[in-house]
Order: structure tokens, then sequence, then C-alpha cells
């Protein structure tokens, strides 16, 4: 995911997670991002990558953005709402997205003050659901699962889950990598019901096995910041049209 201020952008976690993910079951979708060329392509940023052009990302292809708005309870993206209102001014359909530290604070604290700083939702058919981005602890490699038991783990997605819904309507997409959903919570499929998924793999062929429950991705983040857009690359699972139905809620 376009993270800002943490140090570095520690990919080889996630490349490494992606490479693992295999062995943690799951269901393969073999098709690779050249195969999947009619899906509408798009992209997600954080205050990384400042003053985006977005009618130049729009040139190049783009059709959706995520935008990182808020971490934990006290940080919010400085650039978010020139990029969010930016993107949708050049024809984005745009969403925004949560950093999630689940150690730091509950789930509906975090929900609640990402919902104040950007994290809302229509059914005007240019906005995605709020997404959860929930991935192995950037700042202490010793905690990858945040110090959470796997039942706390899932306690805790279920709380920012259900605050979401109760202040806009609508459950959040679930950003992350099969093995780190596996590994943090055990395996949960009590979210793939009525979570969109979000997943993220890289250098590789498919999307891989997803995370437990799932059986289909709605976004593939399949590259992290070398693709033509700013940011990190992603396709959406269906036709342009069908996007626009997902982001009315239908």
């Amino acid at each position: 995911m376009a993270r800002d201020h943490i140090p570095t952008r520690r990919r080889s976690r996630l490349l490494a997670a992606s490479a693992a993910a295999l062995a943690l079951g799951g269901t393969s979708l073999a098709e690779s991002p050249a195969e999947a060329a009619s899906r509408p392509k798009g992209h997600d940023v954080s205050s990384h990558q400042k003053n985006v052009d977005w009618r130049s990302a729009r040139a190049k292809g783009a059709r959706f953005v995520y935008v990182k708005a808020t971490e934990s309870t006290t940080y919010r993206n400085p650039y978010f709402s020139r990029q969010y209102n930016g993107s949708r001014a050049a024809g984005l359909i745009r969403g925004a997205y949560h950093f999630a530290l689940p150690n730091r604070s509950s789930g509906r604290a975090q929900a609640a003050h990402f919902v104040r700083n950007g994290g809302s939702w229509s059914a005007d058919g240019w906005t995605l659901p709020p997404a959860l981005d929930i991935e192995y602890n950037p700042y202490d490699k010793k905690h990858k699962c945040y110090g959470l038991s796997k039942a706390a783990m899932v306690g805790w997605v279920e709380s920012f889950s259900d605050e979401i819904k109760r202040l806009t309507g609508r459950r959040p997409a679930i950003y992350t990598t099969t093995h780190w959903w596996n590994t943090c919570t055990g395996n949960s499929r009590a979210f793939a019901a009525n979570h969109p998924l979000w997943v993220a793999r890289y250098d590789a062929a498919s999307a891989g096995p997803l995370p437990a429950g799932w059986s289909s991705w709605t976004f593939w983040q399949y590259d992290n910041g070398s693709g033509t857009l700013p940011g990190d690359q992603n396709l959406f699972d269906g036709s342009l049209d069908r996007l626009k139905q997902f982001a009315r809620g239908t």
C-alpha cells in the first residue's frame, strides 16, 4: 500500500508473504495483468505522491483510485483533500483508505477517526467503499501481528467494520495479503461474505491463493510503485460498468 510517513516502504515483507501464500491455502486465479487488459486499471496514493497530475493519470488509463486518508487516530494525510477531490475532477472513481494500527486503539475509534477525516461513502457512483489497509506492523518487526491474538485481531476488524457500517451505511473493503490474513487472523472466514477483498501480490502471474473465506478478489494490487500510474497499480475484477455499480453499492 502507498504509505507516507513510514521510514521505509517495506515491500520486501509483502513480497515474502506472497511467496509463502501457497502454503496457506486459498483460491488461485490464473490471470495476469496483461491478460486482464480489459479490466479497469487503477492505483492508490498517499502523501508520498504529493500533488498528482490526475489528468495525466487518466490519460494513461486510470479509472479509479484509492487515497490514503488516515492512520491510527492521530494522523491525516495532508494531501488528502486535493488528491481525493482532484481525482474526482479528472473523472476518476475514488475512495479513501485507512492504515490500521490495531495496537494503538480500538477498531471503533480508528473507524470514527477515518470517517471524520475523509472515509465517508455515498451512493453517487463515484465513491468507492471505505477501505481498511491491514498488514504486517511496519513499526515493530517483533510484533508483526501488533501483539494481538488471532481472536483479538478478528475482534478488532469486526469492531472497525461495524463502526464503518454504522457511520456510512456500507461495509469496508479489506486490503491485505493472504499470508498476513491467515497468519494474524487464524484463517478467519468471518468477513468474506460481505467485505470486498483488495489483495496484494506482486511480480506474479496471478493474484494467487486468496485469504481464507474469499473465492474471488474485487481489487488486485499487482505492482508496488513501478507502473505507469502514480503510486501502486491495481485492477478491478469486472467491467467499467460493473465498477460504477460497485461504487453505487449495487
